[in-house]
């Protein structure tokens, strides 16, 4: 008898077959044809990451690793370990059979450390490139070093500071500024070489630490600027910080850490066996025995460089190629307020309106006399750009989904603050201005005062905006709206006068409160 219950799943041999007609050129879909790979074989792991485009905020479609370890024998073996070698290569026949699945329009490959230092180097890369199908390029570590930064740039809003990449066998130091990079150096201090070549010993690997950071001069750069946190390492650590501080937003990328306190926090994972710190579970079991070493470096580097903050990126090396492959124009674009763009074209009623929302919410905070710096202008027109993506859901539910899609969305140029600013304002927006939650409460607490007032402003002012425009453009231009004295006053055309009903009125009465003017 036919099993009835098994799933035919086709097989796409060109992008797009299998696909409905309709849903192929749908707002939202993977044009597969422009997706683009990095496969990233470090010492460590073996990573494969799938982006959607070469963009100046490109979505990450599939990310995948496998712990496969190649560089924990290098420093005392001078070899790759066989059964790591193994491991890689399997997981790069996987990695090759995915990237086939989602017809990925262009892949590249990149060996770091392990590969560089070790005899059987050469031999694995050959191998290696039989099974991915596709060559591999070996970088340096100056070039690891540059990658690193050029991923750090293309992360933030205009870092400066020193990017640190400890991978698991090299640290990778250099500066960033204007956009642009500095010289780079690499040492063999990455977590896997400092447990070999310390033989396991922590007091031995500080002072291999000392001695190899000691011929550092990109150290004495970092002094009063922002250190730049890269690497599966430090990520894990600052997990571990974030959730003995019991930190509201569950975000790496752009995490601050005041120096006193990452000092603090580094010596006392030295000293403890990992295993017994508090959230150790949220750590991978691959990188727990790494920790120690991880900490151990960013001690040293703190105690030489001085820095202002430690600063947590998720971006790194392979962002860094993504970056430099693009125009020059659009290395200088702002990645948020792009994403912030995406977003609004694929979500929004009618993406047409935040342009009308951005010169609303504008006009009313200029008339009134009010800061224009707090929040920057930047993340004016972003909260602008995001304000109308929650509308497919439940009523009830808007401001609760739309706060958790924007406080953890994939966005770079932001730090934590400027994400609470955002996922509140839509919330309040959303929810009501008197409306709290856990999660808001807890985002709450990495705003000034001021600035939450702002958001609760920015709100009030959506929620009149929607009232009038139902999110479709051309209607708030014919709407001025603006404080003249002590008032704030609406002007409606004869045709729109009938829009001014008794629940906007309502809403104008308290937009006008949060004024201090009168309606």
């Amino acid at each position: 008898m036919e099993n009835r219950s098994r799933i035919q799943v086709p097989v796409l041999s060109r992008a797009g077959e299998g696909v409905r007609p309709e849903l192929r050129h749908a707002p939202g879909r993977l044009a597969l044809s422009d997706t683009i790979a990095i496969i990233d074989i470090g010492s460590n792991s073996v990573r494969l990451v799938v982006y959607e485009m070469l963009a100046r905020a490109p979505s990450q479609v599939f990310n995948e690793k496998e712990m496969a370890g190649l560089g924990r024998q290098v420093a005392s073996t001078g070899r790759l370990a066989e059964d790591a070698i193994e491991m890689a290569i399997a997981a790069l026949v996987r990695f090759r059979i995915l990237c086939e699945a989602m017809q990925v329009g262009e892949i590249r490959v990149i060996a770091t450390a392990a590969a560089r230092y070790a005899k059987n180097g050469p031999a694995f890369i050959a191998r290696a490139e039989e099974a991915i199908g596709q060559p591999i390029e070996l970088i340096s570590g100056g070039r690891e070093a540059e990658l690193s930064g050029l991923g750090v740039i293309s992360g933030f809003d205009d870092p400066d500071g020193v990017v640190g990449d400890l991978g698991g066998g090299s640290l990778e130091l250099i500066s960033v500024k204007n956009g642009a990079v500095g010289q780079g150096a690499s040492v063999p201090l990455g977590g896997l070489a400092l447990l070999d070549r310390s033989k396991g010993s922590l007091k031995a690997a500080e002072k291999i630490v000392k001695d190899e950071l000691d011929k550092l001069p990109q150290l004495t750069a970092m002094r009063g600027r922002d250190f730049f946190a890269v690497g599966g390492t430090w990520r894990a650590l600052a997990t571990l910080h974030q959730r003995r501080a019991n930190y509201p937003l569950n975000v790496m990328h752009g995490y601050a850490v005041p120096t006193k306190d990452a000092a603090d926090f580094v010596k006392l994972v030295e000293r403890a066996d990992a295993t017994v710190l508090d959230a150790i579970e949220a750590v991978s079991s691959a990188r727990r025995p790494l920790l120690a070493y991880g900490a151990l470096v960013l001690d040293e580097v703190i105690k030489r460089g001085k820095p202002r903050s430690i600063v947590i990126s998720a971006q790194g090396v392979r962002e860094g190629l993504l970056h430099e492959q693009l125009p020059a124009e659009q290395r200088l674009a702002d990645p948020l307020l792009q994403a912030a763009r995406d977003y609004n074209l694929l979500r929004a009623r009618d993406p047409r309106h935040a342009a009308d929302l951005i010169e609303w919410t504008r006009g009313i905070i200029q008339t009134a006399g009010l800061p224009q710096d707090e929040p920057p202008g930047r993340l004016v027109e972003t909260v602008c750009l995001l304000s109308d993506i929650g509308w497919r859901a439940h009523p009830d539910y808007r401001g609760e989904q739309s706060m958790n899609v924007i406080a953890h969305a994939y966005f770079t140029g932001v730090d934590h603050v400027g994400r609470a600013f955002l996922a509140l304002t839509i919330f309040l927006r959303y929810a009501g201005l008197k409306a709290s939650s856990p999660a808001a409460a807890g985002l709450k607490t990495l705003l000034s005062p001021s600035l939450f007032a702002r958001v609760t402003l920015i709100a009030a002012i959506f929620r009149v905006a929607y009232l009038l425009s139902a999110g479709m453009a051309g209607i708030l231009p014919r709407i001025k709206a603006s404080c003249v004295d002590n008032r704030l006053l609406l002007r409606f055309p004869d045709d729109l006068a009938p829009l001014a009903s008794e629940r906007v009125e309502g809403r104008l009465k308290q937009l006008a409160r949060l004024l201090e003017r009168e309606f």
